[in-house]
């Protein structure tokens, strides 16, 4: 397998990054058309520290993930690192790319003096829950969620 390296999306990775979500299923099948991802993604680019990132084999993108840091006011104001839409390739998978991208994602939160990196794992996922716990991901609390 060839290197990976790890960079921050740009918008001409859309269609690739769309791409991951479905092979990955975590669109839920409603995915953006290619108008909608780039307005959406021009808006989130606004916000002071969330960003999306891609992983590279080959030149080719084999992962993505999205890193959001925020400033909390408990704590003494220690930020947290949240991790969301982690998507590999089916045929990049289990080549280290979903682990070059979590240790990216620390490394960026140790940098940015974040206490703790989450991230939330549906319950039937348990590949996914092995994967992060070889990581050194804890079990923490419990994650609730409601549609509003």
């Amino acid at each position: 397998m060839s290197e990976i390296s790890i960079r921050e999306a740009a918008e001409s990775d859309l269609g690739e990054i769309l791409r991951l979500y479905t092979e990955a299923g975590i669109d839920g099948g409603r995915s953006f058309s290619a108008e909608e991802a780039r307005a959406h993604f021009a808006r989130f680019r606004q916000y002071p520290d969330y960003r999306l990132f891609v992983a590279v084999v080959g030149g080719a993108i084999a992962g993505t993930y999205a890193l959001l840091m925020m400033d909390n006011l408990a704590k003494r104001g220690a930020r947290t690192g949240v991790v969301e839409d982690v998507a590999v390739s089916p045929r990049h998978q289990r080549h280290g790319v979903g682990r070059a991208m979590m240790d990216h994602a620390r490394a960026q939160c140790q940098a940015a003096g974040c206490y703790k990196l989450m991230l939330s794992s549906g319950l039937p996922r348990a590949g996914a829950h092995r994967f992060y716990e070889s990581l050194g991901f804890e079990r923490h609390g419990f994650s609730f969620a409601i549609r509003p």
